[in-house]
């Protein structure tokens, strides 16, 4: 009753009444006299102020929130996910994606430094000169290559996604895919899959610089690389988008 009393009150002046609650007493004052603040409870003096005492902590190797995945994976080799959006999913996309932005990487800068052709128009020289590797010709034709390609990744992909154990579709280890065994020490094996993972989100990031840098100056990254460190104050990124 003095609750609904004081809610029918003026705002500005009112003293609400005294609330009791699990956590102690609670007093509220409102106005801009001088008068002191109500005494706090002996509770509330023992409690922590900080902003940050109820806000979640991000540790390293584990996750905000809470994670239920049910039935990740399932017996379906195109599609063996159950739920796209689930974590476990985008951890594989991850380390895929990563995998294959590491190889495009050292591909491009391997290729334009030995050859002088810029990943970019690796391909035009490939249609107009025939299939080729470093220069070296190659006894099929593009036609030949591009089924090859299809085929070889085609049955490779199809082969780890009919694999089930979330694990193993990442990290399949074996003879194939360890064979110095570097995967046997399990602190080692941690050790490795986290620079692994580390080195796939900058090689990610580091392609995506290429593409752009394609696009607008339509050099290869160490032909930028160059021209960069020809005139470093003058030739860089900001001058390129307002130039």
């Amino acid at each position: 009753m003095a609750a609904s009393a004081a809610a029918t009150s003026s705002f500005i002046g009112t003293r609400l009444p005294d609330v009791y609650s699990g956590l102690g007493r609670v007093v509220s004052r409102f106005g801009f006299g001088g008068k002191k603040a109500a005494k706090k409870s002996q509770s509330q003096r023992r409690q922590p102020r900080s902003p940050s005492v109820n806000l979640a902590k991000n540790s390293a190797g584990e996750i905000i929130g809470t994670r239920t995945e049910i039935a990740d994976v399932k017996a379906t080799p195109f599609q063996p996910y159950s739920e796209v959006f689930g974590l476990q999913r985008f951890r594989e996309c991850e380390l895929i994606h990563g995998r294959w932005a590491m190889l495009a990487t050292l591909g491009a800068l391997t290729v334009e430094w030995l050859t002088g052709v810029t990943w970019q128009d690796a391909g035009k020289v490939e249609l107009v000169e025939g299939s080729s590797y470093l220069g070296q010709p190659l006894p099929f034709s593009m036609t030949t290559l591009i089924w090859i390609e299809v085929l070889v990744i085609g049955y490779i992909e199809f082969q780890r996604n009919a694999e089930l154990d979330p694990e193993k579709r990442l990290y399949p280890g074996g003879s194939f895919f360890d064979p110095l065994g570097l995967a046997a020490d399990p602190e080692k094996k941690a050790t490795l899959q986290l620079a692994e993972i580390k080195h796939a989100r900058l090689a990610m990031v580091a392609f995506l610089g290429f593409a752009v840098q394609a696009a607008v100056t339509g050099k290869g990254p160490l032909n930028n690389w160059a021209t960069h460190l020809s005139d470093p104050l003058h030739t860089t990124i900001i001058d390129t988008f307002t130039s």
